[in-house]
C-alpha cells in the first residue's frame, strides 16, 4: 500500500516543486546532454557479457562520486563484473564520464523516482544486484528492486545530525524503505545505531567504515609541478591559504583572515575553491566591494595576467590538485550557521594542515580521527578561525605537524572498501 500511495502522490508533488528544480538545473547548468536518460530515453546500455554479474551504482553528486572510486575500481577489478553507473547532477555526470568511462558498461543520469521512468532503466540495465551511496533511498528504485527479487544495498551510508532529525519526523516512510533495503553498510557505529533508530532490521546493518577515507589521491604531485602550477596561476612562491569548497559567508572570513596574514607577510596568496562554481558572480560581487584594493581574479576566465593576490578556482574537479598547492586549509561549510561540512580528507591525505568550525556533522568520525591525531585545529566562530588561521600562519613547524598526524590518521583508518566489497561480493553470489 505504501509504494501505491508514493506513486499517486508522486506527480502532484513534482508538478509543485517543478518550477524550482527547472530553475536551479538552468542555474547550475550543463544539464541538456542526455537529459532525456532521466525519463528512460537514451541510455544505450549494452547488452550484458555472458557470464557477467552486473551491478548498477548510483552516486548523486561531484562529491558522492568521488567519494566512491574506491569501490568502483576494486569492483571493475573483478572480471566477473559490469558495472552500470548513473548519477544526480550535471557537475558529477561530467567527473563521471572524464573519469570512470572505462570502468563503467555506461553512464548515465538517475531517473526521476516515478514508476514509468523507472521502471523502464530497470528494464534497460538488468541489474543483478544495485547500490547507493550514503543516503540515496528512493523508494520506487527500491520497490523495482525488491520485484525483481535483486538486492538492494546502501553503501557509505550515513546520517548527519540535520538529516537524522527529518528522517524521524518521517519514521513510517523511511521504515519502509529500509525494511525493503537488503543491507546498509554504515560509516560509523552512530549512524549504523540511526538507520535502525529508524526502522532497519539490525541484523541488515553492518559498520565497515568511511569509504572516502580509502581514497587515493593520483597524481601527487612533484615540487616542480606544483612550483610551476603555482606560478602559472599567478599564485608566487610564498605561503597559500586555501579556502576548501566554501560556503556563503566563508568567503567573507577567509578575506579578513587573509588581509591580516598579509600584515607580516606581503607575499601571501589567497585560493578560494567554492563548492559551487555557479556561485561566482555572488563572490566576484563580495570581492569588488571589498577587496578593489587587490587583484584578483577568476580561474574560469583563463590566465591570469602576472601575479595575484586572490584566486578563485570556480571550475570542477580540481580541488585535488589544487590542496597540494597549499600550506594551510579552511574546511567549508563547517562555521554557523551551517552544520554538516565538507569533507577534510584530501587534506588529511596530502598532510595539509587545516581548520574548521564545529558543523562536521556528515564527517563526525572522521573528525574525531583527524582532531586525536593533531591533523586538524576545530574553532566555534568567525573570530576564533580566523585567529587560528593568522596563528599557523606564522608556525611552519606546528603545521608540519599536523600534516604528519594527517598522513597518519589515514594509514590508520584505512580498510572501508575491503569490509564493504566483501559484503557486495556476498550479495552478487547469493542473488545468483
Amino acid at each position: 500500500m505504501f509504494i501505491w500511495i508514493y506513486r499517486i502522490l508522486f506527480l502532484p508533488l513534482w508538478a509543485l516543486t517543478l518550477p524550482g528544480y527547472l530553475l536551479h538545473i538552468r542555474k547550475r547548468g550543463g544539464y541538456r546532454e542526455r537529459f532525456g536518460t532521466r525519463f528512460g530515453r537514451g541510455l544505450e546500455v549494452p547488452a550484458k557479457r555472458p557470464g557477467a554479474r552486473r551491478i548498477w551504482i548510483q552516486a548523486v553528486s561531484l562529491g558522492e562520486m568521488l567519494a566512491i572510486e574506491p569501490l568502483l575500481k576494486a569492483l571493475a577489478a573483478d572480471e566477473r563484473i559490469e558495472i552500470y553507473l548513473t548519477v544526480t547532477t550535471s557537475t558529477g555526470y561530467a567527473v563521471a564520464c572524464e573519469k570512470y568511462s572505462e570502468l563503467a558498461v555506461g553512464i548515465s543520469y538517475f531517473p526521476v523516482d516515478f514508476a514509468p521512468f523507472s521502471s523502464r532503466v530497470w528494464n534497460e540495465v538488468q541489474p543483478d544486484l544495485a547500490i547507493c551511496a550514503e543516503t540515496e533511498l528512493w523508494p520506487e528504485h527500491v520497490q523495482q528492486a525488491k520485484r525483481r527479487g535483486v538486492p538492494f544495498l546502501l553503501v557509505n551510508a550515513r546520517l548527519s545530525d540535520r538529516s537524522f532529525r527529518r528522517a524521524k519526523r518521517l519514521r513510517g516512510f523511511f521504515r519502509v524503505v529500509l525494511l525493503n533495503t537488503s543491507c546498509v553498510y554504515a560509516c560509523s557505529k552512530l549512524d549504523q545505531d540511526r538507520f535502525v533508530e529508524l526502522g532497519a532490521p539490525a541484523n541488515r546493518v553492518e559498520t565497515t567504515g568511511n569509504i572516502k577515507v580509502d581514497v587515493t589521491i593520483e597524481p601527487i604531485l612533484e615540487e616542480a609541478t606544483r612550483s610551476a602550477m603555482r606560478g602559472e596561476l599567478g599564485l608566487g612562491d610564498g605561503f597559500i591559504l586555501l579556502g576548501s569548497s566554501t560556503w556563503p559567508g566563508e568567503e567573507e572570513m577567509l578575506l579578513d583572515a587573509f588581509r591580516a596574514i598579509r600584515e607580516g607577510d606581503p607575499k601571501a596568496r589567497l585560493l578560494i575553491v567554492p563548492r559551487h562554481a555557479e556561485r561566482r558572480h555572488e563572490i566576484e560581487a563580495m570581492l569588488r566591494e571589498r577587496a578593489d584594493d587587490l587583484r584578483w581574479h577568476l580561474k574560469s576566465r583563463g590566465a591570469p595576467e602576472g601575479e595575484l593576490d586572490i584566486l578563485v578556482a570556480d571550475t570542477h574537479g580540481e580541488l585535488r590538485a589544487l590542496t597540494q598547492l597549499a600550506d594551510l586549509a579552511f574546511v567549508g561549510k563547517s562555521l554557523p550557521p551551517h552544520t554538516e561540512g565538507q569533507t577534510p580528507v584530501e587534506c588529511g591525505v596530502l598532510g595539509t594542515a587545516m581548520v574548521f568550525g564545529p558543523g562536521m556533522s556528515n564527517f563526525r568520525s572522521i573528525r574525531e580521527g583527524l582532531l586525536q591525531n593533531g591533523a586538524a585545529r576545530e574553532v566555534l566562530d568567525t573570530a576564533s578561525a580566523i585567529e587560528a588561521i593568522v596563528e599557523l600562519s606564522i608556525d611552519a613547524g606546528a603545521r608540519a605537524k599536523m600534516g604528519e598526524g594527517g598522513r597518519a590518521w589515514h594509514q590508520s583508518s584505512r580498510g572501508a572498501v575491503a569490509r564493504t566489497v566483501g559484503g557486495v561480493l556476498s550479495w552478487l553470489d547469493e542473488s545468483r
